[in-house]
């Protein structure tokens, strides 16, 4: 029981420095909290709400490893290094995927 409180305790130090930290982070948060209640009040199927609340849920993961990679770059060195920069546009291409993700989810079970 006191290795779950320890783990649960990172989780929470982890959210709050993403949320304490990373503009974007606080901004998928917001969206998030106006989304995910919207899709659960929705007229749609219980998988098609799942779908949407997962979509909106998988940006918040993508954002959250794409930012421990940044701070991971940025902790080695803040010079500039084209393997550095590949990887930080990476994760950056990986956030985009998953908000396109939820356009297209969205866009599916809301036009049929």
């Amino acid at each position: 029981m006191a290795r779950i409180r320890r783990a649960l305790g990172h989780s929470l130090a982890g959210l709050r420095a993403a949320y304490g930290h990373e503009a974007a982070f606080r901004q998928e948060i917001w969206l998030a909290l106006i989304l995910i209640p919207v899709a659960l009040l929705l007229p749609a199927s219980a998988v098609e709400r799942g779908l949407m609340v997962a979509s909106v849920l998988l940006v918040l993961i993508v954002e959250l490893l794409n930012s421990a990679v940044e701070a991971t770059l940025d902790r080695i060195s803040l010079t500039r290094h084209p393997l550095a920069g590949r990887a930080k546009d990476m994760g950056s291409a990986a956030v985009l995927i998953a908000l396109l993700n939820v356009v297209v989810i969205w866009s599916l079970v809301l036009c049929g």
